[in-house]
C-alpha cells in the first residue's frame, strides 16, 4: 500500500504528539511504515531552527520573521525527511505542518494570509498532505495541558488566552475552507477516546488499512 501524508494540527496541549504515537503504532501493527515526525524540526538543521521558535519571550520575533523561520525549518524537513519517506511509500505522521504558520502567524498574529500562501506555494508547493486532522477542544483545557508539560518549550503558552482563542477559530477556519484535506475531532476527552475517533476517521478515508497485514 502507498504510502500517505498525515498532518496533526491544533493549539497548544492538543494532544498531537500522543495521537501521532498512537496512530503510529496502529499503523505498524499492520505492517505498515512509519515515520513519525514534528515540525518546526524533524531535520537537524529544522531542529535548530525549533530551538529559536519554542524557547524565549514572546516578542522575540515579528510574525514576519516567524513565518520565514518556520518556512526555513520547513523546507529543510521536507527535502531531508518527509519527501525521502513518502518515496519508500512510508506513512508520515507529522506534528504540525504548513497549517500551523497560517494558523500562527498568519491569522493569529495578524501577517498576510496571502503571503503566508506564496510561502506555501514556494516550498512546499504540490505537496501537500493527503489528510490533517484538527484536535480541537477549549483553550483553557489546551493551556493547562501544555503547562504541565513543563518541558522549557513554552513560549507560545506564554501569548495570553485572547491570542489563543484566535488560534482556536484559526484552525477551525482552516477547517471549514479546506473539507477535502481536513477533519476536525474533538479532542476534549481521554487520549483513548480521542485515538478511536481519529482511527475511524482515517478508515473512513482510507479503508484498506483496516485489513493491511492480515492474511
Amino acid at each position: 500500500m502507498a504510502g500517505k501524508f498525515i498532518t496533526l494540527e491544533g493549539g497548544e496541549g492538543a494532544g498531537k504528539s500522543t495521537q501521532i504515537q498512537a496512530l503510529g503504532e496502529r499503523l505498524r501493527a499492520r505492517g505498515l511504515p512509519v515515520c513519525a515526525t514534528r515540525e518546526p524540526g524533524g531535520a537537524p538543521g529544522a531542529e535548530q531552527i525549533r530551538r529559536l521558535l519554542v524557547t524565549g519571550e514572546p516578542g522575540r520575533w515579528t510574525p514576519l520573521s516567524e513565518a520565514l523561520l518556520n518556512y526555513a525549518a520547513r523546507a529543510e524537513h521536507l527535502r531531508a525527511t518527509i519527501l525521502p519517506a513518502l518515496k519508500k511509500n512510508q506513512w508520515v505522521l507529522c506534528d504540525r505542518f504548513a497549517d500551523s504558520t497560517l494558523a500562527y502567524q498568519g491569522i493569529a498574529m495578524g501577517l498576510s494570509p496571502d503571503f503566508v500562501d506564496q510561502l506555501y506555494k514556494q516550498v512546499v508547493g504540490a505537496h501537500e498532505p493527503d489528510l490533517t486532522f484538527i484536535l480541537d477542544l477549549p483553550v483553557k483545557v489546551g493551556l493547562a495541558r501544555a503547562t504541565a508539560r513543563r518541558d522549557g518549550e513554552d513560549r507560545y503558552e506564554k501569548m495570553g488566552h485572547d491570542f489563543h482563542e484566535m488560534l482556536r477559530r484559526a484552525f477551525l477556519d482552516i477547517a471549514r475552507a479546506n473539507p477535502h484535506r481536513c477533519i476536525v475531532v474533538d479532542a476534549n476527552a481521554s487520549p483513548s477516546e480521542v485515538t478511536e475517533r481519529i482511527w475511524e476517521a482515517l478508515c473512513a478515508r482510507c479503508p484498506q488499512i483496516r485489513t493491511a497485514g492480515s492474511k
